[in-house]
């Protein structure tokens, strides 16, 4: 693999710097504001309904969770939650956008020796300017090539920004903490993966079963790949 790479992909959200972290903690506060009309498991549960409902028309990331929650706070409590309890929603949405960010373990530094032998860029989902807020906030922009925020990340997404980076996905390596989205639709296409744990995950990204491939590496730790490439 060392001699095929040219091009690596790094995933954004707790790939580079915490994210799913907050949106529970968000969730959790979500879901004690409405503890009057719901317990907290059901509550969580009509949130996470609504989100996949929802997924197709507002994509991911800050806003679109807002909106679902707004949402399932008013079918959860019938159209009788106060506005005040609105605004507290709004307000969480709000937080989590102002949000600092905590690069994770590593990441600087792995960025700063791959930099020198790979073109490096960034594949994410989640908001335009959220994402871009983020990366400029992180002190991490300089390291990329090339950085691209993604509506989904299936096949047909990531074979059009192969084609936009005139990169053949033998000589493509795609860094993430989803199994779901920043791997397998990358081996499926013939490039290669390597999956980064992170300690939470979002029910949607979460891959039960036990992924084998020749071109599937498991990392403990983002800064593992450099074992493996340099």
């Amino acid at each position: 693999m060392k001699n095929n790479i040219t091009t690596i992909a790094f995933d954004a959200d707790d790939t580079l710097w915490v994210n799913e972290s907050y949106f529970q903690e968000a969730e959790k506060e979500f879901c004690d504001l409405l503890a009057d009309f719901q317990p907290q498991h059901t509550v969580s549960e009509e949130l996470f309904k609504t989100e996949m409902k929802n997924l197709a028309l507002y994509g991911y990331g800050v806003k679109g969770f807002m909106l679902c929650m707004i949402e399932t706070a008013s079918r959860i409590s019938k159209g009788t939650a106060p506005l005040s309890l609105m605004d507290r929603i709004i307000a969480i949405g709000h937080e989590l956008l102002r949000k600092p960010i905590e690069l994770l373990p590593g990441v600087a530094e792995t960025l700063k020796r791959l930099q020198p032998h790979y073109k490096l860029i960034v594949a994410t989902k989640g908001d335009l300017l959220d994402q871009e807020r983020k990366l400029e906030k992180s002190g991490l922009a300089s390291y990329f090539h090339h950085i691209e925020i993604m509506s989904d990340k299936k096949e047909s997404d990531y074979l059009k920004l192969l084609k936009h980076l005139d990169c053949k996905a033998e000589n493509f390596l795609m860094l993430g903490n989803s199994i779901k989205s920043d791997i397998i639709p990358v081996l499926e296409i013939g490039g290669y993966g390597a999956h980064i744990p992170y300690h939470v995950t979002w029910t949607h990204e979460q891959h039960a079963q036990t992924l084998t491939h020749k071109q599937f590496m498991e990392l403990s730790s983002i800064d593992h790949i450099l074992q493996k490439l340099i």
